[in-house]
């Protein structure tokens, strides 16, 4: 079979089409270079939340919650305020009463640049990247100017996915990133919801008030978050409203495994979610739980970190010199039933 990275023209707009390994990925530098679709075509596994009959325009306007969103500003900051150590930032508060927060940042609704792709033997890669300057309009609120890098290798291991931010200002560029990472419910064709388990190496819990920011009071696991711990939760067909947790290990092939494991209980395929260390957070989300998606959302920092009153090594924040990069990765596949 062979390996190919093509541009396509998907409804109008362009996507780069990655095919390798027996998987197939649709990604969208226009639209924050989210993947709009990572499909398993020999296994018959959808990953993320993906929608035939979806426009362009449909991602845009609702960006948080297709495909594999990269947030930089993630999350939620109380009332658009960002303390720095060396300046404070007043973002716009995009979020109505009773939060009157700002929510999610701006990089994953921005048009990014194609740089390169390429396919041989062993995969199929795209890379892109967003410069981040004064011709933003976000730049008004945050001028703080960086480059974000994005790194896609699609293979018969499944999608490997780097990003990089490198600060190209003189202050210190504050760092909290995640994915707000949409699964399909259910991902294996022919599937039933209900049989979805998810597995998330939780090891603490954050509490979080009304406005949906952290209390400061952190607490053991209850058996409720055990059920993460253990594998055994649902996480659809009911409400899962920002479940936030300190992140741990879990194993798998009796390795140690950073990441999430997401099963379907009939057949007995699932999907492997790896992230690096620098992913200190996990936090769970579905969407009132009857939209056939649900959010094992990895951040680096916790939400509000640069303003809580906690040290960095607790909250996970942290701050980019002039010049410095900041690295993360995450890797998405197939897990099959032990035969």
């Amino acid at each position: 079979m062979k390996n190919t990275a093509t541009l396509i023209d998907w409804k109008g707009m362009e996507c780069i089409q990655l095919s390798a390994g027996g998987y197939t990925a649709l990604i969208a530098p226009g639209i924050g270079s989210n993947v709009l679709r990572l499909h398993d075509d020999a296994n018959g596994v959808e990953f993320f939340r993906w929608d035939e009959n979806n426009t362009p325009d449909d991602i845009r306007n609702s960006a948080e919650v297709w495909g594999l969103p990269t947030l930089y500003l993630p999350n939620r900051f109380s009332d658009g305020v960002l303390r720095t150590s060396d300046a404070v930032y007043q973002l716009p508060v995009n979020e109505a009463a009773p939060f009157h927060n700002h929510i999610h940042g701006f990089l994953h609704k921005r048009e990014h640049t194609v740089v390169a792709y390429s396919a041989n033997e062993d995969g199929a890669w795209l890379r892109t990247a967003y410069v981040y300057n004064e011709n933003d309009p976000f730049f008004q609120y945050f001028p703080l100017p960086f480059t974000a890098e994005f790194f896609f290798v699609l293979s018969e291991y499944g999608l490997e996915y780097k990003f990089s931010i490198i600060n190209q200002s003189q202050k210190k560029l504050p760092i909290s990133v995640a994915t707000h990472t949409t699964i399909t419910a259910p991902f294996v064709d022919g599937a039933r919801e209900e049989d979805i388990r998810i597995q998330v190496p939780v090891t603490e819990k954050w509490t979080l008030n009304e406005r949906c920011l952290p209390t400061g009071e952190i607490l053991p696991l209850s058996d409720y978050d055990m059920a993460y711990k253990n594998g055994t939760t649902c996480p659809v067909k009911r409400v899962v409203d920002n479940d936030m947790y300190t992140a741990g290990m879990l194993e798998l092939d009796r390795k140690p495994f950073r990441g999430v494991k997401m099963t379907d209980t009939a057949s007995g395929k699932g999907i492997g979610y790896a992230v690096s260390d620098g992913y200190k957070f996990w936090i769970l989300w579905n969407d009132r739980g009857e939209k056939h998606y649900f959010c094992p959302e990895p951040m680096t920092a916790m939400i509000d970190a640069p303003n809580l009153d906690m040290p960095a090594e607790k909250t996970g924040y942290r701050e980019l010199a002039s010049g410095e990069m900041f690295h993360l990765a995450q890797h998405f596949f197939t897990i099959l039933p032990e035969a």
